[in-house]
């Protein structure tokens, strides 16, 4: 009786009225179509398989009709779309955007309220939205609930991070859908500050794969005016249902007629590298809005920030590197601080030297004594430096040499102050020539406690893109929102972190060795991530013999991550003085882009293993980076992408006989070779290793 009730179920979800869209290739199809009850309906189908069984669309709206049925279709409007772009910066030079969409005009006949739902469907995926169309007069409402589901057709390997509100900051499980549980989740993992409300929700991108193997990801693209969306979880009937962050009132969005939701997306493929190198979420972001982009450039830097993660020196000045100690009125230096002047211009020199384009100098500024909790509002004044940071003297020299000076502003939190200050704050960079900030979010959202994933936050996010685009200024956020793509539109938001990344290895449990196999089928799909790569001395016991922390990879996968973790903002942040011991392999850092023309993903499998090659934006060059797990490897690589008619000389970095991520992490090798297109690499990638191959022209 159970299964012919859930057949019924299913028939009358339907009307014979089901509305079919196909991608270009014919691969995905998407049917939609209102319920007996008026209620918006689609499923997918991927070459003849059911991806997403019959799922319920829809918006709840507080003290309002909710737009969740007693729809009728008034009409619908196809459109074809075949077009390309030229990002700014990225892993290729031009991006193609083609889809076919069907924009459906909804009317909720009872209230006469129109309603339209817009699907694009691409060859990698599906996109749809919800739009509230200009009515004569302006509309205000509240959305109490977005009503989106994702019905799956089993229990999927998954790859998921928890649905806290304020923090990506995880090392991703790898389990199937139905064992997904907040609550065994280890806590002692180093974040500070943790919102997690329901132990079945996970954040989105949420990577699947079937066992029938095909790939799913579902995620979202253009979050702006709008709460990031988490996914909640129901684990006997493979159900995910869409679930708003809410800010500090419990809304979780105010909006106004016109205005559109952000796209909910779900790639599919049964080939892991047609997600991994989609550039859908990009596609479903504005076009770029700044006129003059002449100025937006990629960066390779070093700074004085990996030195207070291994304890080496302090952030403030009085050098107690306790965050939540009230100041006295006199700050008595312990000579730890630092970011001094004349460490600063030791970074500056061995940049030079070495022909990085910027440094990066944490803990210049006054407030690092007090800074963290408490609900303190007025802590960064972001233009006063400490007495041993000469912002004239170090900004003069670095000009004399050639590099950039990048900005730090972390606010604490305290995003009304940091708003008040912003435009002095980009005044104080302009006089000094910093062409870009980092800046950070740590702790609660102050004054009155938001989500770091609440609507406000992310208009915060996207508005200091903005207004740095007036003083042309680039853009690195951290703990922010994870991207959607927004960096299409403002294409100075050059990167963000928004994840967990390479610092937590300094003095948590780190990141285990899958780590960097996944993020670039979650985090990365959205945007550059400023991962902070090449750290060379891997054992934290180098600095302190009692300390048991490492970095959960070997040396040469620390090489090969500048490949496969795509950022045009790409930092070496391991220590002048490591880099110097080995600088035949800190060679590669030095030769290795920040932006490309072309990028192949060669092989993909999501917690297993990732090889890239890509293609500099302004030379015949290629770089290669593969990285494996916890698990050694052994894998041929063609070198078919090359020119026919070319010579090219092979410096290949590699994982020693003996290595291994942890007993023998530094443990690499070099060789050269010349290739040609016809050539074919053998590859041995330790446990938690990689290797990192530059591939030059002969001239």
């Amino acid at each position: 009786m159970k299964k012919l009730s859930f057949l019924l179920l299913a028939c009358s979800f339907f009307t014979l009225s089901a509305q079919k869209i196909q991608s270009p290739s014919k691969d995905i199809q998407v049917e939609f179509s209102l319920s007996t009850e008026g209620e918006p309906i689609y499923k997918v189908n991927y070459k003849g398989k059911e991806v997403i069984k019959a799922s319920k669309l829809g918006v709840s709206l507080k003290e309002d009709t909710s737009l969740t049925s007693g729809f009728s279709l008034v009409n619908k409007e196809e459109t074809n779309i075949d077009e390309t772009w030229d990002p700014v910066l990225g892993e290729q030079s031009t991006i193609r955007n083609r889809y076919n969409q069907v924009r459906f005009h909804l009317l909720q006949k009872e209230t006469n309220k129109k309603f339209d739902i817009v699907f694009k469907v691409y060859d990698e995926g599906v996109a749809f939205r919800y739009e509230f169309p200009e009515e004569d007069t302006v509309r205000y409402f509240i959305v109490s609930e977005e009503n989106t589901e994702f019905n799956l057709t089993g229990d999927h390997k998954t790859f998921w991070i928890p649905g806290d509100y304020d923090s990506q900051e995880y090392v991703y499980s790898e389990t199937k859908l139905s064992e997904i549980d907040n609550s065994k989740l280890d806590s002692n993992n180093g974040i500070a500050l943790k919102s997690i409300e329901s132990n079945y929700r996970v954040q989105s991108p949420l990577m699947m794969k079937s066992n029938d193997g095909l790939y799913l990801n579902i995620f979202e693209a253009a979050v702006v005016n709008y709460p990031v969306m988490h996914l909640n979880v129901d684990i006997e009937n493979f159900q995910l249902t869409s679930q708003l962050v809410p800010n500090a009132l419990g809304d979780k969005a105010y909006l106004r007629t016109p205005s559109v939701s952000p796209w909910r997306t779900i790639m599919v493929s049964d080939d892991a590298r047609d997600i991994v190198s989609s550039k859908m979420i990009l596609n479903l972001n504005e076009p770029n809005k700044i006129d003059d982009t002449s100025w937006i450039k990629p960066m390779k830097y070093i700074g004085i920030w990996w030195e207070m993660h291994v304890g080496k020196s302090t952030w403030d000045f009085a050098g107690s590197q306790n965050a939540q100690n009230a100041a006295s009125k006199e700050l008595i230096p312990s000579g730890k601080h630092g970011a001094t002047t004349e460490n600063t211009k030791r970074y500056i020199d061995f940049a030079a030297k070495h022909g990085f384009d910027g440094v990066l100098v944490e803990g210049w500024n006054v407030g690092w004594e007090d800074w963290f909790g408490n609900w303190k509002e007025d802590v960064f004044d972001f233009t006063t430096p400490y007495p041993d940071f000469n912002i004239k003297e170090i900004s003069e020299y670095a000009k004399s040499k050639g590099v950039k000076m990048i900005m730090h502003h972390e606010t604490s939190g305290s995003v009304a102050n940091y708003e008040r200050h912003l435009d002095r704050a980009f005044d104080l960079m302009k006089k000094y020539d910093y062409p870009a900030v980092k800046s950070g979010y740590v702790g609660k959202i102050i004054p009155r406690g938001e989500y770091h994933d609440g609507q406000t936050m992310v208009n915060h996010f996207n508005f200091v893109a903005e207004r740095a685009a007036d003083y042309k200024i680039m853009v690195n956020s951290h703990e922010s929102v994870r991207p959607t793509g927004y960096s299409r539109t403002y294409p100075n938001y050059i990167a963000a972190e928004a994840a967990r990344g390479n610092e937590f290895n300094a003095w948590s449990s780190g990141n285990d060795p899958k780590h960097e196999t996944i993020l670039p089928f979650t985090r990365l799909l959205g945007g550059a991530m400023d991962y902070t790569p090449g750290i060379f001395e891997i054992k934290m016991n180098i600095y302190d013999p009692s300390k048991t922390e490492q970095v959960h990879t070997t040396l040469a996968k620390q090489l090969a991550l500048y490949v496969t973790m795509y950022s045009p903002l790409q930092m070496a942040a391991d220590l002048p003085e490591n880099y110097e011991r080995y600088l035949d392999a800190f060679q590669f850092i030095k030769d290795v882009p920040a932006d490309w023309q072309e990028s192949i993903y060669l092989e993909a499998e999501p917690g297993d293993y990732l090889t890239v090659v890509r293609k500099d934006k302004n030379s015949e060059a290629w770089f290669l980076g593969a990285i494996t797990d916890e698990n050694s490897r052994k894998t041929e690589i063609k070198l078919d992408f090359l020119s026919p008619d070319k010579k090219y000389k092979a410096i290949i970095y590699q994982d020693g006989k003996d290595a291994d991520w942890k007993a023998n992490p530094k443990s690499y090798s070099i060789k050269e070779q010349t290739v040609t297109s016809k050539s074919k690499l053998k590859l041995s990638l330790a446990a938690g290793g990689g290797t990192a191959i530059s591939i030059v022209p002969i001239n």
